[in-house]
């Protein structure tokens, strides 16, 4: 490159670092206070564990229909991908997922629950809440029921409790199924956390498509940005023969502490940009087909076994929910919640089943159509790819749990639950590279250290307030750098 072709690229990028800089710097700002607020606040969620946790026994004196008829009464014409009784306000009900929309049935009249008024509901909330009513407000969405997940679900009840936390329950109106809840505490921080830091302000988030490139050209641009700042900060550095002030840096003041955080910090702030923007999914990421191996793995046909309900009271008594489900062409139930854990009983019968590890072999093979079962790893502790991070929303990990591994086309790992045989992950080679690219580097879960939080929580601390100097200072050197211009703008032509 010649001398005027090299002194051209570096106008470039001088300019290119300082305008990204610019309209950037604050948004990174709030990213690195906003990431640190999460990482003990995490998005409100209602997931399975904190639904049984939270549910009474069922009362099976008041079922008085079998799965099979509740089932039969929706007339589907493939197995819902999830089907489960439990207790709504007093009373058992079954509920479906299927591919359109989620549907109830009760299991004392066997009519499909088409709609719950604003009274059902509020005692809906109140009998998991342990607490009156407060007021009862129609929502289609709001800040924490906006994702797309929640348009099969709504419209919903926004039932706020007469609690010390001001709980919010959301239950939909067609189902009755509670599907969110909140409190102050969580609402309060997350407006500090996970709304600011994942762009996720309602009237935006509602679209996902605008939101999704919104987020992927922040972060993109934002990123290279901080490429060209380090590039930058790497050339003016002098660490042998220094400038004359005696110092590493040629510049003083605000633009200095600029240029030695971000060569301390500038590495820290790419990665955590690079795994943001990558957890966008930029051309289709590293996220894997499924190639119908889950329907497969469940087979998933019309209709339920004709099941003994008198067992199935005895067996599941005590038990606050029970799932329904397939292995292969069986079909299994799993009470859950009870005096034990978690029981596999058979479809029909009721009767407990013990699953050999060669079924559950068996059921895989038939699921993985283009690839042989290399391996199988039963494992008693978490690993790189297995694990815990303290955050509700991911994770439903169970110990022990077996890994079946293939050598088809995507490399595909099966995690199954060895006590019940319910597939409970399946990653392929895009799903494990995207576990380094997103999760290690955003999130820094390897294992050890999230055996010893503390180190984690304090290097996550260290590197944010190092990404927090390096945006506070580009903001102060923006800031200086604008206010010239509009002064000149101001003086009479």
């Amino acid at each position: 490159m010649s001398t005027a072709a090299w002194r051209a690229a570096r106008r470039w990028l001088y300019f290119f670092h300082r305008w990204t800089g610019i309209a950037l710097c604050v948004l990174f700002a709030v990213w690195f206070v906003s990431g640190v607020v999460m990482m003990y606040v995490p998005f409100p969620s209602f997931r399975a564990p904190e639904r049984i946790a939270g549910a009474p026994p069922i009362d099976w004196a008041r079922v008085r229909v079998s799965p099979e008829t509740a089932l039969a009464t929706l007339n589907e014409a493939t197995f819902p991908s999830e089907m489960r009784i439990g207790m709504t306000a007093g009373e058992p009900v079954y509920r479906f997922v299927t591919k359109e929309r989620r549907r109830a049935v009760s299991a004392v009249t066997g009519r499909e629950i088409l709609s719950v008024d604003a009274d059902r509901a509020g005692t809906i909330a109140s009998t998991l809440v342990g607490a009156p009513v407060e007021a009862v407000t129609p929502v289609d969405n709001d800040q924490w029921v906006v994702t797309g997940a929640y348009k099969k679900m709504a419209p919903f009840w926004r039932v706020r409790m007469a609690d010390i936390a001001a709980t919010d329950i959301y239950v939909a109106q067609k189902t009755g199924e509670i599907v969110q809840n909140t409190t102050a505490h969580e609402r309060l921080w997350n407006w500090l956390g996970a709304v600011p830091h994942w762009i996720y302000f309602t009237a935006l988030r509602l679209h996902q498509e605008p939101w999704r490139q919104t987020v992927l050209w922040t972060s993109g641009i934002g990123m290279v940005g901080a490429v060209a700042g380090v590039w930058i900060g790497l050339m003016r550095v002098r660490l042998s023969k220094r400038y004359k002030s005696g110092s590493v840096s040629p510049y003083r003041g605000w633009m200095k502490w600029h240029h030695v955080t971000g060569l301390v910090g500038g590495l820290a702030v790419i990665t955590w940009v690079f795994s943001g923007w990558m957890s966008m999914s930029p051309w289709g990421g590293q996220r894997d087909a499924d190639h119908g191996i889950a329907e497969r793995y469940s087979s998933n046909r019309q209709g339920f076994a004709p099941t003994d309900l008198a067992a199935l009271k005895s067996e599941a008594h005590g038990a606050r929910e029970v799932t329904f489900a397939y292995l292969g062409a069986k079909p299994v139930m799993i009470a859950l919640g009870g005096v034990r854990d978690k029981v596999l009983m058979d479809g029909a019968t009721a009767r407990p089943l013990a699953l050999p590890t060669s079924r559950i072999e068996a059921i895989a093979r038939a699921a993985v159509t283009d690839g042989k079962l290399v391996s199988v790893h039963r494992l008693t502790s978490y690993d790189r790819y297995w694990y815990t991070t303290g955050d509700p929303r991911s994770d439903a990990r169970p110990l022990p749990v077996l890994r079946l591994v293939f050598d088809d086309p995507a490399n595909t790992w099966l995690h199954i639950d060895p006590a019940t045989g319910i597939l409970l992950g399946r990653m392929g080679s895009g799903s494990r590279s995207y576990r380094w690219l997103f999760a290690a580097l955003h999130s820094f879960d390897l294992p050890w250290l999230l055996t010893w939080r503390p180190l984690r929580d304090g290097l996550m601390w260290v590197l944010s307030a190092a990404g927090l100097a390096i945006s506070v200072t580009g903001i102060v050197v923006g800031w200086r750098h604008l206010r010239p211009a509009k002064r000149r703008r101001a003086k009479p032509g």
